[in-house]
């Protein structure tokens, strides 16, 4: 008597990876899932390689682990796999702050963002 597996939370055809706690704005870490979103995973590493945004060495590693998921846990083909959906959250922000003149306080936030990258597999059209 044990207890049933969990059901899958994608579809038979997919594998996703989520990375949590990237230290950058969500909105600046929206622009690098933008880049990637709806192409095949070979060009999508390639264009996330030559980026020059910071984070997106950290968004790469996100991409290669769904990439190792849908190999390795779901036996899925790498070649035909393409980035289905790319989508950033908000995390927590560490409020700091700065003296300024006249006695005030000049408010620093320092947002946090995680990442999900869902890939499926397609078949190609020939």
């Amino acid at each position: 008597m044990g207890k049933e597996k969990n059901p899958r939370r994608v579809a038979d055809n997919e594998a996703m990876a989520k990375l949590r706690m990237l230290r950058t704005s969500p909105q600046k870490l929206n622009l690098v899932a933008g880049l990637i979103r709806g192409k095949k995973v070979e060009q999508a590493l390639t264009d996330l390689t030559f980026s020059k945004k910071r984070i997106a060495g950290d968004v790469k590693k996100c991409l290669q682990s769904a990439i190792a998921n849908a190999e390795n846990n779901h036996n899925l083909d790498v070649d035909e796999l393409v980035v289905a959906e790319a989508y950033v959250g908000k995390n927590l922000i560490m409020k700091r702050g700065r003296p300024r003149a006249r006695g005030r306080f000049g408010k620093i936030i320092k947002p946090f963002s995680e990442i999900t990258i869902k890939v499926r597999q397609v078949e190609e059209q020939s």
